[in-house]
């Protein structure tokens, strides 16, 4: 059946929930994938005592799954037009519902990276993809495909928003392992919800698949983050591993460069990197959720390692985020018709970097619990208020043909951005964690230096973005 929609007079209650039936499985799809990169932040202290490890361990697990999602996020998208959508939709899920099952059961650091880092992150990576892909091809007005894709991000952020508290309040009422069966079991759902999607567009096993485009693109982001996990603890490797990775990243480029000189299809299109204002849109995207992800684990460990609040107490401050995403996320629909793309992600970034500014401020004349509400609910506001319109204005910039592949490169630069706010903010805190407040001031300063980043970026869109 055609989910395009009939004229407004002419729309049917059948085609409303057909609508629906479709964008839910994916919807919770991405919910839980983003839930997954936050809810150990509130986890912290209870995973390291026990599994007897530390916080840098965790923090290595949580960036590790973040990152093998960014680095396989590209390859997996053209993965989809070997395999089909619908496979490695369902592959993914599996992959995911048996790390989330490793992950409740380790016994110590070493499954659990396998558990969440590995297998989760593979999951993800394969399932993330079908998501938006399926959304552009099943929702051929331009509409309908803007709320599918607005519904579907926007859970992304709702999820990755209210991971803290939903993880505290399953880690303190029963305990952190508990919190990976119900990432199982919110998969198991998905599983069921989505047994009537119908893949539109059938495999094709013969489209040709650029390996060593994929392993040069996976080692240098690989090694890129890793050198910046090692900061603060072995500059040596820190400075190694970035030279290395910012070589394999010049030869991906490179190669890819060769291999479409030669007439060959490569892994990523490099026309996709001359569209201007898909370029400023990509750093946005990158920067909001370097942001989310970056203020939402420096916030946690502060909260658990030095102020000692438990897993539940740092959920319930977190709350104040989620009901800021929650917020704008639902409003953003209404807003896009009154104000341009360009003005709600500049409204974002200024509200986001207020809320940063008042974390700072706040935390050093109170120790109270409300004095992180103001803060956290602006930032909550400006991140939900900005992510769809920068997905749209990345979607919006290229033809209908390159959807599924700009669409892998959207979901790889976001997941990046995850993976380097957790890696950057996160050693600072935790390289100086003994200096309590201190290192606090310093991670959240240099999360609002990105953010002037990204606003800098938002003010060079245009001011109305056409559909190419």
């Amino acid at each position: 059946m055609s989910t395009t929609p009939p004229p407004p007079r002419l729309a049917t209650a059948s085609w409303v929930h057909a609508a629906r039936a479709f964008i839910v499985p994916l919807a919770l799809a991405q919910f839980i994938c983003s839930f997954a990169g936050s809810n150990m932040n509130v986890m912290i202290a209870d995973i390291s005592d026990d599994l007897d490890t530390t916080v840098k361990g965790v923090q290595t697990a949580i960036t590790l799954f973040l990152l093998i999602m960014a680095i396989l996020m590209i390859p997996c998208s053209k993965l989809t037009d070997r395999w089909g959508r619908k496979r490695c939709f369902n592959l993914g899920l599996t992959l995911y519902g048996i790390g989330a099952l490793l992950s409740a059961v380790a016994p110590g650091l070493g499954v659990l990276i396998l558990g969440n880092s590995v297998f989760e992150g593979v999951g993800t990576a394969l399932l993330i993809p079908p998501v938006y892909i399926l959304a552009t091809l099943w929702f051929d007005d331009m509409t309908s495909r803007a709320s599918a894709c607005g519904a579907i991000s926007g859970m992304g952020g709702v999820g990755a928003a209210a991971g803290p508290l939903i993880g505290g309040l399953i880690t303190s009422g029963i305990s952190w392992r508990a919190a990976f069966v119900f990432q199982a079991a919110v998969v198991a759902l998905i599983v069921v919800l989505s047994r009537g999607l119908v893949d539109p567009v059938p495999a094709d096993p013969t489209r040709p698949f650029d390996a060593v485009g994929a392993v040069l693109s996976a080692v240098g982001m690989f090694f890129v983050v890793f050198g910046i996990l090692q900061a603060g603890t072995n500059n040596i490797l820190f400075a190694v591993c970035l030279a290395v990775g910012l070589a394999f990243l010049i030869a991906f480029y490179l190669y890819i460069r060769s291999r479409e000189r030669a007439g060959k299809e490569a892994l990523l299109s490099t026309g996709l990197f001359k569209n201007r204002t898909s370029d400023i849109a990509l750093v946005t995207q990158n920067m909001q959720w370097l942001l989310l992800m970056g203020v939402s684990f420096v916030v946690s460990v502060f909260l658990q390692e030095v102020r000692g609040y438990s897993a539940i107490g740092t959920g319930v401050v977190f709350t104040a985020a989620t009901v800021g995403v929650l917020v704008s996320s639902f409003a953003a629909q209404r807003l896009a018709k009154k104000f341009s793309q360009r003005t709600l992600i500049v409204a974002g970034f200024v509200t986001t970097l207020i809320g940063i500014g008042l974390l700072l401020g706040f935390v050093h004349h109170s120790s109270r619990v409300v004095a992180f509400v103001p803060g956290l609910l602006l930032i909550g506001l400006g991140l939900g208020v900005m992510l769809t319109p920068s997905v749209n204005v990345v979607q919006s910039s290229f033809p209908e043909s390159l959807q599924g592949e700009i669409s892998g490169l959207s979901r790889a630069v976001s997941n990046l951005g995850s993976s380097f706010g957790t890696a950057i903010a996160g050693t600072i805190l935790v390289s100086v964690v003994a200096l309590g407040t201190r290192s606090y001031a310093v991670a959240m300063i240099v999360l609002g230096v990105f953010g002037l980043i990204g606003l800098g970026a938002a003010l060079f869109l245009p001011a109305k973005v056409e559909r190419a």
